[in-house]
This record gives structure tokens, sequence and C-alpha cells, in this order.
């Protein structure tokens, strides 16, 4: 499986030098106000390319942000475990009432539907 990705990424380095072979002429930008600049094409392109993944990112913030203080307060909103005491010994003369079965809250804080989001181990 190694060895395909390695070729995959070759294919790609071959495909790309070869796009910047054949893209070597210097192209003219014309901007607002009778600005303009001259590159090589494959400046242009990658550039593009660049501004277009920094846009993309960008646009994409918003969501993850919301996303992660969405998972941050659920998991805030998780009950604590139930901490398991260490059974007592037949002549331990210690109270003999066991602590009940854990309930769930009246209103769970995620869908039924859903696993339960679970609190990372310590």
């Amino acid at each position: 499986m190694r060895a395909l990705n390695w070729l995959w990424r070759g294919l790609l380095f071959f495909i790309l030098f070869a796009f910047a072979l054949n893209n070597q002429h210097v192209v003219e930008l014309k901007w607002l106000l009778g600005y303009s600049w001259q590159a090589p094409m494959v400046f242009v392109v990658l550039g593009v390319f660049a501004l277009g993944c920094v846009t993309g990112v960008l646009a994409m913030l918003p969501s993850w942000w919301r996303h992660r203080r969405d998972a941050r307060n659920r998991q805030l909103l998780l009950p604590e475990p139930v901490s398991k005491q260490a059974a007592p010994t037949p002549f331990d003369s210690g109270p003999t009432t066991r602590p009940g079965p854990a309930t769930l809250p009246a209103e769970l804080p995620f869908p039924p539907d859903m696993p339960a989001p679970r609190k990372p181990a310590k």
C-alpha cells in the first residue's frame, strides 16, 4: 500500500511539473485604474490556488468553531461517572445500605437516537 501511495505522489508530481514546464510564458494581469502586473503563468496559477485554499479555510472557520463549542458544551453537560466503592467484606461492621442505581437526568442534552458523547479517560 505504501508503494502505491508513493506511485500516486510521483505521478501527481510529474503531472504538475509537466504543467509548469508547459506554462512558462509571461502573462499580464491588468488591475483596476491602469495597473498591470507581469509574471509567469505558473506563479499566477499557484497564487490563485493558494488564495482559494485560504478563502476555503476562512469560510470553514465559523462552522468549525461552532461545532467545537457545541461539543465542549455537550461534554460539560454529561453527568459525572458514579465512583465504585469497594465491596464490603462479610466481617465489615459498616453500614449495609448500598447506593441505588444511577438515574438519568429528566432531559438529555443530546438526542436519544445519537450515541452519548464520552468524556476522555484521564
